[in-house]
């Protein structure tokens, strides 16, 4: 809780825009709740306003961790804000659609059954190949400049943007193939609130924990740093190691996914 209070007092501090795009995020969320509890229509088989509320909640930790990771980067005050802007009001376009789209009760998502709706998707698509750029700027500035925190920590937090980066190819793959399910099409039973599907392969698995590499990774390289007194070198060796795993069970949903197979 203490380094939470910590990660949203640092965002505020250097980045007030960013910060607040967080807070309209999780108010935004509240009224999503409220809403799917009020209103009764639902959307493939789930309240119109589960997804808008999903993005909400995953697009927050997002961008916060990306307001708090910047941080420590040896950038300048420019960049950061520019960098800063771009991630933080792209994503709130983007969950803007995604909650406009819902509160039609038509898809968000894979919808171009008009020229409008396509107009919608195509302008998300555009807004997400965006911050996917942005991940591989981080991904490049990481290996090649010396952040303001440990070896360790810097290694961690390279290991979450590649496994983000990678983790966002899956999300591209569902864009091609316009669907998230494999040998059914999307909709039917699913599991509370992800609803990925219980009964069929479902790529949205892969993404999600691909997603949230960037949270996992390095928060498990702080416990480590902090809790594990041992040599740098073996400090080292364990995150690559959870990295490794965390990376392998990624590939592991993907393919269970791919075999038709649901995750739970």
């Amino acid at each position: 809780m203490i380094y939470l209070k910590h990660v949203f007092s640092t965002v505020k501090k250097h980045s007030p825009i960013l910060y607040w795009i967080v807070i309209t995020h999780f108010i935004f969320a509240i009224g999503c709740l409220a809403a799917s509890l009020i209103d009764d229509r639902t959307l493939m088989g789930i309240s119109v306003w589960v997804k808008p509320l999903k993005f909400l909640i995953s697009g927050a930790i997002y961008i916060l961790t990306v307001g708090f990771l910047i941080t420590l980067y040896p950038f300048s005050k420019r960049k950061k804000n520019l960098l800063n802007n771009i991630v933080s009001w792209s994503f709130l376009i983007e969950i803007g659609l995604i909650i406009y789209q819902g509160s039609r009760g038509v898809q968000s998502h894979y919808n171009r059954s008009n020229s409008f709706d396509s107009l919608i998707f195509t302008a998300m698509g555009i807004l997400i190949a965006i911050n996917v750029l942005i991940m591989a700027l981080f991904i490049f500035d990481t290996i090649r400049l010396k952040l303001k925190t440990p070896k360790l920590l810097q290694w961690a937090i390279l290991l979450g943007w590649l496994i983000l980066f990678f983790g966002s190819l899956v999300g591209g793959l569902m864009i091609s193939k316009m669907s998230h399910n494999i040998g059914i099409e999307d909709g039917g039973p699913g599991l509370p609130l992800v609803n990925w599907s219980t009964i069929a392969g479902d790529l949205r698995v892969a993404h999600f924990f691909g997603l949230h590499g960037l949270q996992i990774i390095p928060i498990f390289g702080l416990l480590i740093f902090n809790n594990w007194k041992t040599t740098n070198r073996n400090q080292m060796i364990i995150v690559t190691i959870f990295g490794l795993v965390y990376a392998l069970w990624i590939g592991y949903t993907f393919y269970q996914a791919k075999q038709g197979l649901p995750f739970i």
